[in-house]
């Protein structure tokens, strides 16, 4: 007979709905609704989030938190409970997480629309993210180890949505990342979900979401640099307008791609402040598994794919304003010797009248 497992079944989703959200403002709506926010000892004050209550009307039971964060972003957090065999979670998460993607775009639109004038350049939704985690009651004849000899096939196919057995060398790319700090523990991370044997993990979930905002920003990032580089490069192609000859003009407007220092600068800080937010120092166990997700989620060539196209962005912004300098220098060189030549018309107009 197969064994039942308990436990819970947690989805983040996270939604960018503009640039900026003005928290304050939204705490003054009469329709919203304030929960309290306990403070993660794993976490500093960069971008504290609003946590409210889910507005009303809405048609789920298992939203367990709702924040909004000061970067643009609505973070979803739901409690499903469950008990059942592997073979038939494997089928039923499947459906569960289709589901709540759907609950989930449905909860965070209502949020946006009691939102959107608090928000800059509102825009439902840029991009949206969300990741799974599958947390079992642990058992004191079962540690994760022997778990994991025993079900390791199962779990796999559970965090890959597969509803059949993955082949060998897939389970067992899976399995070798789990680790655990004491005996009866096991975690597993991968790409979309994460494999949770522990009482004691609520700690952790907090760091779940982080990771899955953090990989929501970085994707974000990384399509407002393609978008942004895109229009540069076909700008370069247009000829200059004669107002970017004029010098107090044009220092203030170079072929528009002012616009890419100040995304420049706002992409740097918002994802030194998201790299620098975690303060895991003398824990090796969160230290662990915040670099187990981020191995599994790829943040680091997220984060070299934005830092080297802010590199491309630093260069044709260098590139376009030396050649408007260009550009002026040799205006302000036509334009004096215009000068020269209208005072020697003159000087020679008025010698002839003597």
């Amino acid at each position: 007979m197969s064994r039942i497992f308990s436990g819970n079944i947690h989805i983040f989703h996270a939604f960018d709905v503009g640039e900026d959200v003005d928290l304050e403002q939204i705490k003054q709506t009469p329709s919203i609704v304030r929960r309290p926010l306990a403070p993660s000892k794993y976490f500093k004050n960069y971008h504290k989030p609003l946590s409210i209550e889910l507005p009303h009307p809405h048609s789920t039971s298992f939203c367990e938190c709702v924040k909004i964060y000061p970067f643009g972003v609505i973070a979803l957090h739901y409690k499903i409970p469950f008990e059942s065999t592997f073979e038939k979670l494997r089928h039923d998460i499947v459906e569960l997480d289709n589901e709540f993607r759907e609950q989930s775009v449905s909860d965070a639109s209502v949020i946006y629309r009691v939102i959107e004038k608090s928000i800059k350049k509102p825009t439902f939704f840029h991009i949206s993210k969300s990741y799974n985690v599958v947390q079992i009651k642990t058992s004191e004849d079962l540690p994760g180890t022997l778990l994991a000899e025993q079900f390791g096939g199962t779990i796999a196919s559970i965090l890959r949505f597969e509803d059949e057995q993955l082949a060998e060398h897939k389970k067992n790319e899976i399995l070798k990342r789990a680790f655990g700090y004491y005996r009866g523990d096991l975690i597993i991370t991968d790409t979309e979900a994460a494999f949770v044997y522990d009482d004691e993990y609520e700690d952790t979930l907090d760091l779940f979401e982080f990771v899955n905002i953090q990989h929501l920003e970085l994707q974000y990032f990384d399509r407002v640099l393609d978008k942004h580089l895109t229009q540069a490069y076909n700008k370069g192609t247009l000829p200059i307008t004669i107002k970017e000859y004029l010098p107090i003009w044009g220092s203030f407007k170079i072929t528009g791609i002012d616009n890419l220092d100040a995304i420049k600068v706002e992409i740097s800080v918002i994802t030194e402040r998201l790299e620098n937010s975690i303060k895991l120092t003398g824990e090796p166990y969160y230290s662990e598994l915040y670099k187990a997700l981020s191995t599994a989620l790829d943040l680091e060539n997220w984060k070299v794919s934005i830092e080297r196209k802010l590199e491309i962005v630093r260069d044709i912004s260098s590139l376009y304003e030396s050649r408007a300098n260009t550009v002026r220098e040799d205006f302000f060189s036509i334009l004096i010797i215009i000068l020269i030549f209208i005072e020697l018309v003159i000087a020679i107009i008025n010698f002839w009248r003597v």
